[in-house]
């Protein structure tokens, strides 16, 4: 293949993946899906691409480098402290729920497939993971109850480096008996694989780790710093005993999360776009290579084997998580029913299959498309039919509600704090600690990050929630939250605070308003005129309207004191005040708002 055609089939990847990942925050359906399907439609039903011929003999290590990347940025998730926090469910549906999951399908695999019980045992382990990336874009859609929502979404964080640990154990224990050697010597190299995988990835952790703590790196090549190291670690792992890089990384992440003092935030943002690139062009080139003809001469047993998946492994999983908690029934049938599997079970099962074809395993080239039908028959089935059982079982949320407010400042706290106290679900997002640990400290639920980040795509809980409050005083991070959660909520539901520098540009310098939410408050102001009110004693107040003390009256009253910020009509519905107000409040309507003190308050003594 000459340079032309090479440089032709990256481009068309790139534009593919981008093309993908758009499409997929469009619908708000996982990516994965629209990768996958791309891959298969441009690979073995068109003929357009052809990984082997675009990159030769460097095919094998760039899919190995990264997968080993992709499992890095998994395991840096996982924090042992948060161990006690996530519920005994979810600890169980990792533990005891994955290890039955596991003992399922692969058996199922053996009889149903006569694959030999080591393929099985590693298929097993590849198909139990089910990860952020397609769990989050389905409870988006699907808005289970919160206690559903909360079990999924954890247990996907939590089982992506757990479930890649173990089929990295796996695959090692089946390499270090493929010589056919005894099985005592088969012992020895799979212990010697764990251990110096272990060990290395547990050393080149403390060493990065104590580089970032002792700030032996600028930041700005930190991240270059980490990838250096994940790779070098990956590559030096595998010379000192074969196949044993890919646990040495994952060893690492855990141990960088895990290490005090040590701020692994910024990499993990890093890794995170790192990652959305390569899994991108990864699944693309993945399922180009798919051997549709062997999996088809399977035969519908790989539709009873998906079956089994669907209906046997998960609800025995669920059933054994679940036993003795107080979820109803309902709950517990729609947690059976969500696995949809994703990123570690497709790139780790292509890197095994290549290592297994050369290590002579006849059955080892259908692990990729066997794996590519699990997680594309799990995500269509489960994306098209979530939602409606979830009305059916009476356990899905009813129209969202729920505010995301953008900052955690003092403006932010005492909003929220009036939407908790009128039994509105509150989210406040903020990247200042010091914002954050004041808004739990009023018992305000939070979200330490950027809301417009990959890590929150995956992580933020929108469950319930259907307007935005941007209350931050960048405005520039307000716009961006408007822009980011417009498909999601509609420009309607978003509301932002004036910006008194852009009103002062002229029309080809000023943001399009359609990008931006409406003004909030009535009238409107910017978080410094908010702050400031808030810092010299104005109060928010709580107004219930009457026959003999209406609408009119209160304006009497207060006049310019007051900025409208919320009103509650008699349904309970909330309405948020603007700058054009898109309501007349009447009798029993309760006003919210904030209220500047009069001369005479400011005088009267404590």
């Amino acid at each position: 293949m000459n340079e032309t055609h090479i440089l032709i089939g990256l481009g068309a990847i790139g534009a593919a993946s981008l093309a993908c990942q758009w499409l997929a925050w469009r619908l708000r359906l996982p990516a994965i899906l629209f990768l996958l399907l791309c891959g298969i439609l441009a690979g073995p039903i068109l003929g357009w691409l052809d990984p082997q011929a675009l990159f030769g003999s460097l095919l094998f290590p760039l899919v190995s480098l990264a997968v080993a990347l992709i499992l890095f940025e998994g395991s840096l998730t996982l924090h042992l402290s948060e161990w006690k926090e996530i519920g005994s469910v979810v600890q169980r549906m990792v533990t005891i729920g994955a290890l039955s999951t596991w003992a399922v399908i692969a058996i199922a695999c053996h009889y149903l497939l006569d694959f030999a019980w080591d393929l099985s045992l590693l298929f097993g382990t590849l198909t139990l993971v089910t990860g952020p990336t397609v769990i989050a874009p389905m409870l988006r859609v699907v808005r289970p109850r919160a206690s559903i929502a909360n079990i999924l979404r954890w247990e996907g964080i939590v089982i992506d480096p757990i479930g890649a640990l173990l089929a990295v154990v796996v695959f090692s224990f089946i390499v270090s008996r493929s010589a056919g050697e005894a099985w005592s010597s088969s012992l020895g190299t799979f212990a010697t694989v764990i251990a110096s995988g272990s060990l290395l990835g547990i050393a080149g952790g403390w060493l990065f780790g104590l580089t970032l703590r002792r700030h032996w790196l600028p930041e700005y090549l930190q991240n270059l710093g980490a990838l250096a190291a994940v790779l070098g670690i990956f590559i030096g792992a595998n010379l000192l005993m074969h196949e044993s890089g890919l646990l040495a990384v994952t060893v690492m992440g855990m141990w960088l999360a895990n290490m005090r003092g040590v701020d692994v935030k910024p990499i993990l943002h890093f890794k995170e776009n790192l990652s959305v690139l390569l899994i991108s062009g990864l699944f693309i080139l993945l399922a180009a290579r798919l051997d549709l003809n062997a999996l088809l001469a399977l035969g519908p047993v790989t539709l009873i084997l998906l079956a089994i998946i669907q209906l046997v492994a998960r609800p025995l999983n669920v059933a054994l998580s679940t036993a003795g908690s107080s979820l109803s029934w309902r709950e517990r049938a729609l947690l059976a029913w969500i696995a949809p599997r994703g990123i570690v079970a497709a790139a780790v099962s292509a890197i095994f299959a290549l290592r297994l074809q050369e290590q002579g395993y006849a059955q080892a080239h259908l692990l990729v498309p066997l794996t590519f039908l699990v997680i594309i028959g799990t995500v269509v089935l489960q994306s098209a039919t979530a939602r409606p059982l979830a009305k059916l079982l009476n356990v899905a949320e009813p129209a969202a509600r729920g505010f995301l407010v953008i900052g955690a400042n003092p403006v932010a706290r005492a909003i929220g704090k009036a939407l908790q106290q009128h039994g509105w679900r509150v989210l406040l997002t903020d990247s200042s600690w010091e914002n954050i640990s004041a808004a739990r400290m009023e018992s305000l639920p939070t979200y330490f990050g950027n809301p417009a980040s990959q890590h929150a795509d995956a992580n933020l809980d929108l469950t319930g929630i259907g307007q935005l409050l941007a209350l931050s005083p960048s405005s520039q991070l307000n716009d961006l939250a408007c822009t980011r959660f417009r498909p999601d909520f509609g420009k309607a539901n978003l509301y932002t605070l004036s910006n008194a520098h852009e009103q002062r540009l002229s029309e080809k310098h000023r943001l399009n308003s359609e990008l931006r939410g409406q003004p909030f408050g009535h009238p409107a102001h910017t978080y410094g005129q908010l702050a400031s009110l808030l810092a010299h004693g104005a109060e928010i107040r709580t107004t219930t309207l009457s026959s003999t003390f209406g609408w009119i009256d209160y304006q009497a009253l207060h006049g310019s004191r007051a900025t409208l910020l919320l009103a509650f009509d008699p349904r309970g519905w909330v309405h948020v005040a603007s700058e054009h107000l898109a309501f007349s409040p009447s009798v029993d309507w309760t006003l919210v708002a904030l209220i500047k003190p009069t001369e005479d308050d400011i005088r009267r003594p404590l």
